[in-house]
């Protein structure tokens, strides 16, 4: 198969950190073009918007979409509409019935649909949801804190409807202990946070209970300061199973069995590829309906106004 030649929809922060690098380091992947409103791109065809693009007769295969939620679903669509395969920066939609269209809009014209979920490629992933396969879960407790300041400096949209505030990094913890926990969990208690000046949520402390009655708790912050914490425990009765460093190091029974450096991006783009040559589409969307009902079951607690 040829390599797939690929759009990047939003050329800001995290297509820079991120997307970019690992595009270039994936084989079966090119980058022939980028729109964006903001920013341009050397060595790349460059337009303003997604329309000036596909009506540009620029030929691409695919578009990678890295723009906020708010606003994806037309895009998207737009895509699918022209022929080309889809990838979905997480969270992949601002609503819940925006991606389940979508996901039934690419069966209809069958191309690949790609709800990433960065986390989920982390390399500790696999091995804990293979380990917890075999043994038996006691209790979740998932501890996800950063500084929205240092990840997302000035960027607005993350405070409005759609943008979920601290379930933007919260999400990822939801897409790994939806990935490596063999039952199905749900919400049964919900506080979230809001600064006194903001749409979104800063904080959320929940409770989740699986199929079996194992207590899931989870804590999401957007102040933390100094080092970060990404960390997943579960109580086993064998012992101990820790994902720390948001997925990339995993312990157990207290000894290191997996340390390795951030490839999670270059492992999304290898999947998308092998997803475009097989014809397949990956569109989970657990993670997005947990944080959909925490928004439906949330006790609203204000806190102090937040400014950047």
């Amino acid at each position: 198969m040829a390599s797939v030649r690929l759009a990047i929809v939003g050329l800001g922060k995290i297509a820079r950190d991120q997307h970019l690098g690992a595009i270039e380091a994936t084989d079966g992947i090119d980058l022939v073009a980028v729109a964006s409103r903001h920013a341009q791109l050397d060595g790349v065809r460059c337009f303003h918007e997604i329309g000036d693009l596909l009506a540009s007769g620029v030929e691409i295969d695919a578009v990678s979409l890295c723009t906020p939620p708010q606003g994806r679903f037309s895009q998207a669509k737009a895509a699918l509409d022209a022929g080309k395969h889809v990838m979905l920066e997480k969270p992949p939609g601002a609503t819940l019935s925006e991606v389940h269209a979508l996901e039934a809009l690419a069966r209809a014209r069958g191309l690949t649909l790609f709800s990433t979920w960065h986390s989920r490629a982390a390399a500790a992933v696999e091995p804990a949801r293979a380990l917890l396969a075999k043994r038996k879960i006691r209790s979740v407790a998932v501890e996800w804190k950063e500084d929205v300041r240092h990840w997302h400096p000035g960027q607005a949209w993350i405070w409005e409807p759609g943008g979920l505030g601290v379930f933007d990094p919260g999400i990822n913890a939801l897409s790994i202990v939806t990935h490596i926990l063999p039952e199905k969990f749900h919400l049964t208690r919900s506080d979230l946070t809001f600064p006194a000046n903001r749409a979104a949520p800063i904080a959320a402390s929940l409770s989740f209970e699986t199929d079996g009655g194992i207590p899931v708790l989870a804590e999401f912050d957007w102040r933390q300061t100094g080092p970060q914490t990404w960390d997943i425990r579960i109580d086993t009765d064998e012992g101990p199973v820790v994902l720390t460093h948001g997925g990339s190091r995993f312990f157990v029974d207290g000894e290191a069995q997996i340390i390795e450096a951030d490839r999670e991006y270059r492992n999304l783009y290898r999947d998308f590829v092998a997803l475009v040559a097989a014809g397949r589409s990956d569109a989970d969307f657990s993670p997005l309906v947990h944080v959909a009902d925490a928004f439906m079951l949330g006790r609203r607690i204000q806190t102090a106004a937040f400014e950047d």
